[in-house]
């Protein structure tokens, strides 16, 4: 082989192998994302396909443990009820002693208790309500006395069974045949699944006073927490809003996941705070408003981080090393500053420090890779927003945990009911959503505001509200 043949083989060689080396790269790139987790990405825990192994108990620990309480902890007992919430008492005596047969003597003690609750057997009442016939020689007609709001809205049930039946269908996520079984068998009164719906269209607007003074209310919030999840709808794809303000939570269904949504919300002028993850909806409202203050939810850029040091290139690994370290100082800082009861200005003077590091650090000596650039350009445009938490430390949080909560119910009762069948549905979804949620924030009985909430439509009445007192809407002062 000559000289010159050696050299054009050398050359298709050295040609074939950076071809090679490229497509090694770019399956290491794709097996790198495809190995995403929930914990290096915004994947949720349930799409993990291989669980980590839960770390090995130590035998010494547990082997001394008894199951039950442990020594030490208070213990932990109902209530007694009170005699006023008692029906009946029965007094049980003894003719004489169990072991030797003997006469016995009241003893000055107090008697030992059980108190036992029992549901009837068939735990209903049933009425009969008579409008009385009367002739009218004047008129010449019949005339049927007036039955009340209740019983001529309500029909075969009244307001606390109606109550009961939309608390299962929202808090219990209970389908209609579910609940329908429930009354056939425990309460003894079959009716139709048809009926039922009728029922759920009745709370669903007795709810909807309440329901429309919330929203009408979120624009005037200083901070607020939003997020959405998919919502299935007849087969069509909807996506539900939650908007968690510091006394009340609301959600909106709709069909957009864009933008729009916020401005409908919130409209143009909003000019509070708001914590959210970085989809693209709030980067375009924060263009269209520029009032507003945005949170960006920091656990989502962590994890964002993590999955740098997971990637082949070994630069985009010490890169995201780096970022792991400034972000670990940062939580440090905060730790040590709740800790040793550090003066806010103090705190946030060191925050501030810890942000620059933070910011600097991801926008210099930036590797070449997609990846490392993507991030890079989130810290270049939108640097601020991922630290607002140190400017408004007694208002927002660094994460945007609260929305994400608040709407885990939600997400729970879509694996459960598959969904909604119409606009109906999806209003009924909106309200007792909201009704529940909000009800827990503030520590409201649900079921009475459902009970309250129906006797009120019904009378025509103005119902209960679900909106604070006006001094607890606001956490800013007036300079604020």
């Amino acid at each position: 082989m000559t000289k010159q043949e050696l050299k054009e083989l050398l050359n298709t060689v050295m040609q074939e192998n950076q071809r090679l080396q490229q497509r090694i790269a770019e399956l290491e790139r794709a097996l790198a994302k495809a190995r995403k987790t929930s914990k290096t990405s915004s994947k949720p825990p349930s799409s993990d396909l291989v669980k980590p192994p839960k770390p090995p108990k130590s035998p010494s620990i547990f082997e001394a443990r008894s199951i039950g309480g442990q020594p030490g902890h208070p213990k932990h007992e109902r209530p007694a009820f009170s005699a006023e919430q008692l029906h009946a008492i029965h007094e049980y005596t003894l003719a004489s002693c169990p072991c030797c047969g003997g006469e016995l003597d009241a003893a000055d003690r107090a008697p030992k208790t059980i108190q036992q609750v029992e549901i009837l057997e068939v735990p209903i009442r049933i009425e009969e309500h008579r409008g009385m016939v009367y002739w009218c020689p004047t008129c010449q007609t019949m005339h049927y006395a007036p039955f009340p709001a209740p019983v001529e809205k309500g029909h075969l049930f009244g307001p606390r069974l109606t109550a009961l039946v939309a608390y299962m269908k929202g808090a219990c996520h209970a389908s209609f045949s579910t609940i329908r079984k429930f009354l056939r068998d425990v309460i003894k009164m079959p009716v139709s699944r048809g009926y039922l719906r009728k029922l759920i269209a009745n709370v669903s607007d007795a709810l909807e006073p309440a329901f429309e003074e919330l929203f009408q209310a979120l624009p005037a919030q200083d901070v607020l927490n939003i997020d959405e999840t998919g919502h299935k709808d007849c087969g069509d794809r909807f996506w539900t809003w939650c908007f968690k303000a510091s006394m009340y939570t609301c959600f909106r269904i709709d069909k957009s996941r864009g933008s729009q949504v916020l401005l409908d919300v919130l409209g143009e002028e909003f000019n509070g705070l708001i914590g959210c993850d970085y989809f693209s909806a709030y980067r375009k409202y924060m263009r269209l408003n520029e009032n507003v203050k945005v949170q960006f939810c920091l656990a989502h850029v962590i994890r964002d981080v993590k999955y740098l040091m997971t990637v082949p290139d070994a630069d985009t690994r010490c890169y995201g090393e780096c970022l792991r370290d400034a972000f670990r100082n940062l939580f440090e800082l905060i730790h040590r500053g709740h800790e040793q009861e550090w003066a806010p200005s103090t705190l946030q003077r060191t925050l501030e420090v810890a942000r620059e590091r933070i910011i600097t650090t991801a926008t210099t000596r930036v590797p070449a890779t997609s990846e490392a650039q993507n991030l890079a350009t989130r810290f270049m445009k939108h640097g601020e927003s991922f630290f607002q938490f140190i400017t408004y430390q007694d208002w927002i949080e660094p994460t945007n945990n609260l929305a994400e909560r608040a709407i885990r119910f939600v997400v729970i009762d879509r694996r459960i009911t598959q969904g909604t069948r119409g606009q109906a549905g999806r209003e009924w979804c909106e309200r007792i959503w909201t009704v529940m949620a909000t009800c827990t924030q503030r520590g409201m009985d649900v079921f009475d505001f459902l009970y309250r909430s129906l006797c009120a439509h019904w009378n025509q009445n103005a119902g209960p509200s679900l909106l604070p007192a006006p001094s607890c809407l606001s956490l800013r002062d007036d300079s604020g």
